[in-house]
């Protein structure tokens, strides 16, 4: 039997079977990472490095978008 990872994302709990990077998770929901940071367990961290971050059981991930305006 597979072994489920749960993890939450903006908020909404989800699992997976597979070993996940954030890169996979942003690449999954199609987001372009041109206007937003991630905040990952409640640090930011750098987009140079969402490709070697795994994701965990119980990982907090929040996608912040960056809204200009004056």
């Amino acid at each position: 039997m597979p072994k489920f990872t749960i993890f939450y994302f903006n908020g909404q709990q989800y699992s997976t079977t597979f070993s996940m990077t954030i890169t996979d998770l942003i690449n999954y929901f199609g987001y372009k990472s041109v206007l937003f940071v991630i905040e990952y367990n409640n640090y930011i961290c750098n987009q140079s490095e969402w490709n070697k971050i795994q994701i965990n059981e119980n990982d907090k991930i929040e996608l912040i978008t960056i809204v200009g305006g004056g």
